[in-house]
């Protein structure tokens, strides 16, 4: 397909006949030409919520530890591997981040900084390679626009760009047009330049929608939208779903921060009947409702050709070993199979994390 380029303020003046036609003809679609699909960079599980050329955001209300979860994608894909729930794989030419705040002080800049090399596994006291941090707080929303762009454009081997703020791009959060204005930027750069760009938005208060008109936009337009909110019951978890996706949806999980300040996953949680988010289907017992003998079978087969398995891992490796006597184990079932293991030491977490099978247990 041949590519034509025109040069124009879009913000400034009409196009131009011209223009509009150079446009017309440089956006016919080619029904020959072959397409790849969108390069994959972030997953959770087996579920892709970023793609290189599109972009996603995140909803929460106040105090949902949004910029926590936002840390940890960005931790994951400065380490290009797995952090929290998200599993990054940038190609070696998209491995540069853009990390962009538009509301917090240097102090909590530095505190956010901290914490996402924390994550990443990397020193706090000399300046990552491929890590970028922008400050936008004194400037006005036209000036944070342009200063994004240029750092965009400017930016050789980027992969990842953050904003948190969103709302702070455009002057009236309603305004029709200035939200589709910064829609249409957003979408822009992430089709010219090949990244990934990752928002934050507010909710309202009252009816948990994105707050405003741009965010009505945002989850219009993005290809995944991840909705955090906290627990009621235990107002330290923060639970993460799947709000809206072009694909498969992922898996609810949940997180806490933990004494380090960091945040890290509720492995056992159960989501109740109560849980607008992923109600449970019907009460399971793994104690009652499977034999010991179904347990050693399938406790055998899981750990016959591997001693250990990290807690992601060990769910995969017993769904499909319980599947193999029968059992079809869904997530909340699985987690709920793996605290009883562990309570009854069928199963032990060593120092390394892993978890090892104890073929000597007491049923």
């Amino acid at each position: 397909m041949v590519q034509i380029q025109v040069e124009m303020d879009r913000n400034a003046k009409p196009l131009t006949p011209g223009q509009a036609i150079a446009m017309w003809k440089a956006s016919r679609f080619n029904f020959l030409e072959e397409f790849e699909n969108e390069p994959e960079m972030l997953r959770i599980g087996n579920s892709v919520i970023g793609t290189l050329g599109n972009f996603s955001t995140s909803i929460g209300k106040a105090k949902s530890k949004k910029s926590f979860n936002v840390s940890s994608i960005a931790a994951a894909a400065l380490k290009n591997g797995t952090v929290l729930n998200y599993t990054a794989s940038l190609p070696e030419n998209k491995r540069k981040i853009l990390y962009v705040d538009t509301e917090q002080t240097p102090y909590h800049c530095q505190k956010v900084v901290k914490r996402i090399l924390r994550l990443a596994e990397l020193p706090i006291d000399r300046e990552p390679e491929n890590f970028e941090f922008l400050l936008l707080r004194r400037y006005i929303p036209e000036e944070r626009i342009e200063i994004v762009k240029q750092a965009i454009y400017g930016t050789d081997n980027l992969g990842l760009v953050v904003i948190d703020g969103i709302r702070d791009m455009v002057e009236n959060i309603n305004d029709p047009g200035e939200s589709t204005r910064i829609i249409s930027t957003l979408m822009t750069w992430t089709d010219e330049r090949q990244i990934h760009i990752h928002t934050v938005i507010h909710q309202n208060k009252g009816d948990g929608n994105a707050r405003g008109h741009i965010g009505t936009e945002l989850c219009n337009k993005a290809e995944i939208v991840l909705a955090l909110e906290k627990d009621e019951r235990d107002n330290d978890i923060t639970v993460i779903r799947s709000d809206k996706s072009r694909e498969k949806d992922f898996e609810s999980f949940a997180f806490r921060i933990n004494e380090d300040a960091l945040p890290e996953l509720v492995e056992d949680y159960l989501f109740t009947e109560n849980d607008t988010y992923r109600p449970r289907k019907e009460k399971f017992n793994p104690y009652e409702d499977i034999t010991e003998q179904q347990h050693r079978e399938a406790l055998s087969a899981t750990f016959e050709n591997q001693n250990g398995y990290g807690y992601g891992a060990l769910q995969d490796e017993l769904r499909e070993s319980y599947k193999n006597i029968g059992l079809i184990l869904g997530q909340n079932k699985v987690k709920a199979l793996i605290t009883m293991l562990k309570n009854k030491r069928m199963i032990v977490k060593g120092n390394d994390n892993k978890y090892r099978y104890n073929s000597n247990f007491y049923y």
